[in-house]
């Protein structure tokens, strides 16, 4: 059984999507004690560990105590072998994810409309005294506004 959850690379996953994973991970793994869950990445390992992570949190509410041993030896592979979560993003979704499961954050299914974006100060970027931004607005991980650059 193969399942793709891919997402566009240095982008973090809807929080609906890390709950897929999750969800489905734990079916699977749960459905015969010889069923594996193997991870591929195509992208930077930081999206792994976001995959890693958000599974970890999640076994811990739904693991029984005859899991606590698989719990430790993934903890100690994602500490080893994956990179740690490096984009802020990535980490931030880490910590809204285990704010679900704990019930701290409640999801917000309402549409955010954006107005406008303001820049206090002109960022340095040059070191000729300005810079030259732009802005990228994606919507379900399409994008749906350039500015110019």
């Amino acid at each position: 059984q193969v399942l793709d959850f891919g997402w566009p690379d240095l982008h973090t996953p809807a929080l609906e999507k890390i709950c897929s994973i999750c969800k489905a991970m734990d079916t699977w793994l749960n459905a015969a004690g010889h069923n594996v869950v193997v991870l591929h990445n195509k992208g930077n390992r930081g999206r792994l560990g976001v995959v890693v992570a958000a599974y970890m949190h999640y076994s811990n509410i739904s693991a029984s105590a005859s899991q606590a041993l698989d719990r430790f030896a993934m903890k100690r592979f994602y500490e080893d072998k994956v990179v740690p979560v490096g984009q802020p993003s990535q980490k931030r979704y880490i910590h809204y994810f285990s704010g679900l499961l704990s019930g701290s954050i409640k999801m917000n299914n309402k549409p955010l409309f954006l107005h406008h974006v303001i820049m206090h100060g002109i960022p340095n970027f040059e070191s000729k005294g300005g810079c030259r931004p732009f802005l990228k607005i994606y919507q379900a991980m399409q994008p749906v506004y350039t500015s110019g650059i």
